[in-house]
């Protein structure tokens, strides 16, 4: 059951950082609450391109509904 990893682009947290414009910590904090999908190897994080890419909704797809309570 092997898989071919070959083709599976995984950014570092500082390149996803860099791309978003946002600290380490930011992204950090997206990976440990389980909202940006990633890899763990040793110490190190790797967020798979794909992951990344549906994180994010395109111009044509609606955002998803948040899940906060209404604040009445």
């Amino acid at each position: 059951m092997a898989r071919d990893f070959r083709s599976i682009e995984f950014l570092t947290i500082d390149e996803v950082a860099s791309m978003l414009r946002v600290s380490k910590m930011t992204v950090y904090r997206r990976v440990h609450s389980g909202e940006l999908p990633s890899v763990h190897f040793g110490r190190s994080f790797r967020i798979p391109a794909v992951a990344l890419e549906a994180y994010f909704p395109t111009e044509n797809e609606p955002p998803e509904p948040s899940e906060e309570p209404d604040s009445q």
